[in-house]
């Protein structure tokens, strides 16, 4: 990002990518060259500039295209597609942290100096990572990363204080996952005769092989997964009780309780329902606030900008080290 100074965008913040079209910062965006030869974007009275972009596109190649331990790009299956969603999730996180940015100088949200210190520190750290091959090909220097991790803790500050208010207590009950198994039928005589073959002591799984519509037998649900009806009646049951005939989605229902409370996935959605709280109340402010924004794009700087994947650039450090700089 640059308000008479070049910054970066950072996207840590886990935004879903908009792949219907191009959004900057949730707004449709104006394609244009009437930005400057090194400015990729421009949002409000702030710009992303192409060195910031090669940074971005340079460690996403290789977070994105090497998963899991698979080369991606050694496969050479569908590259074309690959590289374009890379720089789809690039340029959709970098609009959305330029944007916090202009967030946080509404909302007077600045570094301290300890939060300076650390930049400084991890800039330093991965700048010195890189080859000689990887400077030139981004064109970055030390000071460009410092600024650009500024924006990046600049941009965690500002949902971080949009969001503290928020409720982290979440109760077992709100927070409940189950395991069960279940039959889905269409019609009311295969709902009696599943009934009849349950009610004689035919193995629930047995039965679900010979008629269960669903793709799955097996489920793992919590609260709002399933139709209201058949998850209120299915968090009624215990252990290895089945549930009688419960009509929802134009068909009827059978579930049997395998395991009625599975504590261990119960705590992760704790976690899960915490962060859409946040979610909620920082996106009531911040969609509020792009709405006001203008945004250009440059089509041909963007278009020009290629990912280098033949093995010379390895870079994938960029996101980690100013994250445990910052813990």
């Amino acid at each position: 990002m640059k308000k008479k100074k070049n910054r970066i965008l950072l996207g840590v913040l886990l935004f879903a990518v908009c792949l219907g079209g191009c959004n900057l910062g949730g707004r449709k965006v104006i394609f244009t060259n009437g930005l400057g030869s090194q400015d990729v974007f421009r949002i409000g009275d702030a710009s992303c500039t192409l060195v910031e972009a090669r940074v971005y596109l340079a460690n996403y190649q290789n977070i994105y295209g090497k998963s899991y331990g698979i080369d991606l790009w050694k496969q050479k299956f569908q590259q074309d597609k690959l590289k374009q969603y890379i720089k789809e999730i690039a340029l959709s996180e970098m609009s959305k942290i330029v944007c916090m940015d202009l967030l946080a100088e509404e909302q007077n949200i600045v570094l301290d100096e300890e939060e300076e210190e650390r930049i400084k520190q991890a800039a330093a750290e991965y700048y010195q990572s890189l080859t000689k091959e990887e400077q030139d090909f981004m064109g970055v220097s030390e000071a460009d990363i410092v600024s650009m991790y500024e924006d990046y803790v600049l941009a965690n500050k500002v949902y971080q204080s949009l969001t503290m208010g928020i409720d982290a207590e979440v109760s077992d009950d709100e927070a409940r996952i189950m395991e069960a198994m279940q039959i889905f039928v269409k019609d009311k005589n295969s709902a009696k005769e599943v009934k009849q073959r349950l009610k004689s002591g035919e193995d629930f799984a047995a039965v679900a092989s010979n008629y269960n519509k669903k793709p799955v037998i097996e489920i793992t649900f919590g609260r709002g997964d399933l139709p209201e009806e058949v998850e209120k009646a299915a968090f009624e049951l215990d252990n290895g009780e089945v549930s009688s005939r419960i009509a929802a989605d134009d068909g009827f229902y059978f579930i049997k309780c395998v395991n009625k409370f599975n504590e261990e996935l119960t705590d992760a959605n704790k976690s899960n329902i915490v962060e859409e709280r946040e979610k909620a109340a920082f996106d009531d402010v911040y969609e509020e606030f792009v709405s006001g924004l203008s945004s250009k794009i440059n089509e041909k700087v963007w278009d020009d900008i290629t990912l280098v994947t033949d093995g010379s650039i390895t870079t994938n450090r960029f996101f980690e080290i100013i994250e445990g700089a910052m813990n």
